[in-house]
């Protein structure tokens, strides 16, 4: 059966590291004579700025309907200062296809991205699950005297037991399918004494269901220090919304940076959708700087989600030895350029590794 991927590049560097995504896609799909059909949609800045486009209905349908996943690059552009554009097409997928685990694999693939003295890069290992439809990103919200200096600026948190339940359970799921021994739930339920209440009374009720697995309850602010301190002591972590935007980010910088950070954005069993996290970064477009190998793992994730099992690993361990031997962009220690790092995976690929 032919698998139906959405294809939408975005803004800044994300055209050009999704690009190398889509080519190891073809590569494989030669390779392992899969039938894959990429649909390529131009939703962007510049289709924004020409027109008016953001997310048209008819896109929405035909992911919806017709595709098995989508691969999004990066969006955000500084000639869209609302970021309009990037806000309906993001949210548009995410709360339109019900997208509510936010998975983000932190794993540091070299000693020389390892960025903590006396760890090892086999030391950080974590799966943080993040609440992707609900919390303080839901956008509910609103001023009062606005532009005035009596400006009063109100911002909801939304959390639902449907929202809370359902992101726990697959923690305690995804803990349970990969052989892991350890789930901890971030929150603040010390402050934020109504919504992040619900948070670990949840919890703990859902964590009854698995008897086998350890539980933890960690504060924030404490796991952010506890990250940094021993990422060892994290396997699989499950928070809101916010907090796993923030938990991940600095995930990032145990793993080498935020162009080494691969995402999936999931409601498991349907349509997906799976991006590199590093944004558009618009200074580096056009110069054949980025890394590509965020989008490449993220490839790896999304060919998971469609049931080509094994081929995430194998992908992991190309962009490790592309670390090793140095066929890599500068900030992970080589001096390829975009192109180049992508070429040298797809050569690996199409040699049989």
């Amino acid at each position: 059966m032919t698998k139906k991927i959405a294809v939408i590049g975005g803004d800044g560097i994300g055209p050009e590291v999704v690009a190398e995504g889509v080519k190891v896609l073809e590569a494989l799909a030669d390779v392992r004579g899969w039938g894959l059909e990429l649909l390529h949609y131009d939703l962007c800045a510049d289709r924004f700025l020409k027109d008016g486009t953001t997310f048209p209905n008819e896109v929405a349908d035909t992911i919806a309907n017709e595709c098995d996943a989508v691969l999004l690059g990066a969006l955000g552009d500084p000639r869209v200062p609302d970021m309009r554009h990037a806000r309906d097409i993001l949210f548009g997928l995410r709360f339109g296809l019900d997208l509510y685990v936010n998975l983000r694999p932190i794993q540091c693939l070299h000693e020389s991205l390892m960025p903590l003295k006396k760890f090892k890069a086999s030391d950080v290992d974590i799966t943080v699950l993040r609440e992707n439809t609900e919390g303080i990103y839901v956008g509910i919200g609103g001023h009062f005297k606005k532009g005035t200096p009596d400006e009063i600026a109100v911002q909801e948190d939304f959390n639902s037991r449907k929202g809370v339940e359902r992101i726990i359970r697959e923690a305690f799921e995804l803990a349970r399918r990969t052989g892991k021994t350890k789930v901890a739930m971030a929150d603040k339920h010390n402050a934020m004494m109504h919504g992040h209440e619900l948070w670990i009374r949840c919890f703990r009720e859902v964590a009854e269901e698995y008897p086998e697995i350890e539980t933890r309850h960690v504060f924030v602010d404490a796991m952010c220090l506890f990250l940094v301190q021993d990422p060892t002591q994290f396997e699989v972590v499950v928070t809101c919304n916010l907090f796993g935007d923030i938990i991940t980010d600095l995930g990032a910088a145990l793993q080498g940076g935020m162009g080494m950070a691969a995402s999936g954005n999931i409601h498991p069993g349907k349509v997906s959708l799976f991006e590199p996290v590093h944004g558009s970064a618009p200074p580096l477009t056009g110069k054949d700087v980025a890394n590509p190998l965020a989008t490449v793992l993220t490839v790896g994730m999304l060919l998971t989600h469609l049931g080509f099992e094994g081929e995430e690993a194998k992908l992991t361990a190309l962009v490790r030895r592309a670390i090793e031997t140095g066929h890599c962009t500068r900030e992970v220690g080589g001096d390829l350029g975009t192109r180049a790092t992508g070429d040298w995976i797809v050569e690996q690929i199409r040699s049989g590794a």
